[in-house]
């Protein structure tokens, strides 16, 4: 078998959806199909790419360093076959906000590829809180947004997910809990607890956690992902974050490994954001489309 652009599609949807039945839904396509693609990639490439779980497809360490390449090849195919006649002819201006950990850890390349493939298109970038966001929407002081999707909470503004960031827990190279063959909250609850509160982080953990009979005994809030990165990697706590923010390395060079737990924990959702009912611009219509095309979403999906 060689590799295709099939196995990479069809990777790349079930890794940004967590879900064999979804990916095959968005895809319209059968689960079977997903399912031997998979197997053929991991077997062409040598490596498990998924954990199979009962809530879901978790991808391993192999399959997150593969996702980055594989989001790098569909750019450069939808880029190659300018699927989207006239774009080329698209100029003006095109305001765009986003929160803290979107700008910093998912739009950058996007909008390297953006500008040199439409270079008459100049995008205006905002950091702004969810809120500010929603309200600059609303007010039509911004185009379109990139947000965590899952913390919208606008009636009136329409959201469309891109991928969904699998949280896991961090924790320090050689810590006890490596070793256990589950891990759940309660055995984390046990732990020094370092909370990230930038993009509300802090009030989507205890959402989950508070369904539990436990809490996180929190040593440090901080909005500081490397803050984060350094004490988990230095011993001094654990944290659940998602997959988008993790780097297996502190900045004094320390590992941190991560460990899938036990309960579900939802995912933290990417996407894009507008106003609801706004008449999208052929600026918006682009950017929009050049997003689908990347990670694999039906171009008509609008969610409210």
């Amino acid at each position: 078998m060689s590799l295709n652009f099939r196995h990479v599609k069809y990777f790349v949807a079930t890794a940004n959806l967590g879900q064999v039945s979804r990916a095959a839904k968005e895809l319209s396509i059968s689960q079977s199909a997903i399912t031997a693609a998979i197997k053929d990639l991991e077997t062409e490439i040598g490596v498990r790419l998924f954990d199979r779980t009962a809530q879901g497809m978790h991808l391993t360490e192999a399959g997150r360093r593969f996702l980055a390449s594989a989001h790098r090849i569909l750019a450069s195919v939808e880029e190659a076959l300018h699927l989207d006649t006239g774009a080329h002819d698209v100029a003006g201006t095109l305001s765009v906000a986003a929160s803290y950990t979107v700008l910093g850890y998912f739009l950058p390349q996007h909008l390297e590829r953006l500008e040199r493939r439409y270079p008459d298109l100049r995008i205006q970038l905002y950091e702004l809180s969810r809120e500010m966001i929603e309200d600059g929407l609303v007010t039509n002081r911004f185009d379109m947004a990139v947000v965590l999707t899952s913390n919208i909470a606008n009636p009136e503004i329409a959201t469309e997910t891109l991928m969904s960031s699998q949280r896991r827990l961090w924790l320090p190279s050689g810590h006890p809990l490596l070793e256990r063959d589950s891990v759940g909250l309660k055995d984390v609850a046990e732990q020094p607890y370092i909370m990230l509160t930038v993009d509300e982080a802090a009030h989507t953990a205890l959402r989950y956690w508070n369904t539990t009979p436990y809490q996180p005994q929190i040593r440090l809030r901080t909005s500081s992902i490397e803050a984060v990165r350094s004490m988990v990697a230095n011993g001094q706590g654990v944290t659940i974050l998602s997959d988008m923010v993790y780097r297996p390395w502190s900045l004094e060079g320390r590992r941190i490994e991560t460990a899938v737990l036990a309960q579900p924990v939802p995912p933290m959702n990417v996407g894009l954001a507008w106003r609801q009912g706004v008449e999208l611009t052929p600026a918006m219509r682009l950017f929009r489309t050049y997003f689908s095309s990347v990670y694999q979403t039906p171009v008509s999906q609008v969610v409210a």
